[in-house]
């Protein structure tokens, strides 16, 4: 009986000291987990965007691959924190939820910092300035923002397009895509399209002579890439990323590339704001 109970003190003795070690183990993987991957993303070292397909210059696809200026600007952003970036298209009325919930890392499309997508996602720091502009039919009266009441206004869901149209009590049909809205006005269905100012001239230009750009307006507020609430480490570090890609000529190569001889407003400074931006001309 004494033997027994000797053996069976033993045993226990072992199972602690079994427990301590595995607790160690699974502490030291928690801090190697946090070392490898300490943005929390996705995929360790791998950024997962959620952006659209159908938006040029801004975001779209090319030969099947992701490109346009936020996207190629997101890839620079990226390499620049040590990660890479794999993007998903997605319609843009979901892709802020989508972002918040964790299906994405990051939204990239061009998103105008408002106070309500505030309650959605967090934003980083600006990194582009935008239009809206104003799309019709060829053949259309219609020459400015002041002459939608009453006409049949399409803007795509969710956008900062949508909020304008409906603040200025437009009654807007609102699509899921860019695609969408330039088939009404070709179709026409549709008597204007109020769009991003960029994707508005390049759906002019590749129209046929379809559609024409009627007016411009600059858009109050900046663009920038979105994160879920609270994900400050991955905010900060695209921060950091962006001042890095403004400082080193990289955002100025790519406004010459793909808005060639669209003026930067005096008045817009990209990132922090605090670090010099080169002309297009020095950063070649």
């Amino acid at each position: 009986m004494r033997f027994r109970t000797v053996l069976t003190r033993a045993a226990a003795v072992g199972a602690a000291a079994l427990l301590a070690v595995t607790a160690l183990t699974a502490c030291g993987g928690d801090d190697t987990d946090a070392a490898d991957n300490p943005y929390g993303l996705l995929q360790p070292g791998v950024i997962r965007a959620g952006t659209l397909t159908d938006a040029p210059p801004n975001v779209f696809l090319k030969d099947g691959e992701f490109t346009g200026f936020d996207n190629e600007l997101l890839r620079a952003v990226a390499a620049k924190i040590g990660l890479r970036v794999e993007f998903v298209g997605t319609d843009f009325s979901g892709l802020l939820a989508q972002v918040n919930s964790g299906k994405f890392d990051v939204g990239s499309s061009s998103i105008t910092i408002t106070e309500a997508r505030k309650k959605t996602v967090d934003f980083g720091n600006g990194y582009d300035f935008g239009y809206f502009g104003l799309d019709v039919p060829a053949g259309s009266p219609i020459t400015g923002f002041d002459q939608l009441a009453g006409k049949r206004v399409v803007v795509v869901q969710g956008t900062v397009q949508d909020d304008y149209a409906t603040k200025q009590n437009l009654d807007p049909v609102r699509v899921p895509d860019y695609n969408s809205a330039i088939n009404q006005l070709k179709a026409g269905t549709a008597d204007a399209w109020i769009a991003p100012a960029e994707i508005g001239d390049k759906s002019a230009a590749d129209s046929n002579g379809k559609i024409k750009v009627a007016a411009k307006q600059l858009s109050p507020t900046p663009t920038a890439y979105a994160v879920a609430k609270g994900d400050d480490k991955l905010r900060e570090a695209l921060n950091k990323g962006l001042d890095e890609v403004i400082a080193d000529g990289t955002w100025s190569r790519l406004q010459a590339e793909y808005y060639p001889g669209r003026p930067v407003p005096a008045d817009f400074k990209p990132g922090s704001g605090s670090v010099a931006v080169p002309s297009p001309t020095a950063a070649s």
